[in-house]
């Protein structure tokens, strides 16, 4: 069973930063999404099993990174410049079929965590 623990969501003002972090309960390819009241998830970043292929969504390329620390099968996502329309739930999610790639597709990974908050005020 995949357990995905997600941490380090909270409310930050436009222009700072914020890190999450998902724990994971073995190594595997994973992926940010996120989704805002009313709105459909969306990819955020994702990030091969050996860290070695990124892939960003286009709103957060350049102020978003995605990273591992395959020692402690965990993935981090540092978020600087942070502007109010990234307000969202966050979640992280992995894909334990395929390892080499980075894919974009919600219906890709087969399991989610439980979302963090992620608020941005103006």
């Amino acid at each position: 069973q995949v357990q995905l623990v997600e941490s380090g969501g909270g409310l930050v003002q436009a222009g700072g930063s914020l890190r999450l972090s998902c724990a994971a309960s073995g190594r595997y390819r994973m992926g940010w999404f996120r989704q805002a009241p009313g709105q459909e998830r969306e990819f955020v970043a994702g990030i091969s099993g050996g860290g070695g292929i990124t892939d960003y969504g286009g709103s957060v390329k350049g102020r978003f990174t995605i990273s591992r620390n395959s020692a402690k099968n965990t993935v981090y996502l540092q978020m600087n410049n942070l502007k109010p329309e990234d307000t969202a739930v966050y979640y992280c999610a992995a894909n334990s079929r395929t390892m080499g790639v980075v894919t974009t597709a919600a219906g890709d990974y087969q399991y989610w965590g439980q979302g963090t908050q992620v608020t941005v005020s103006s």
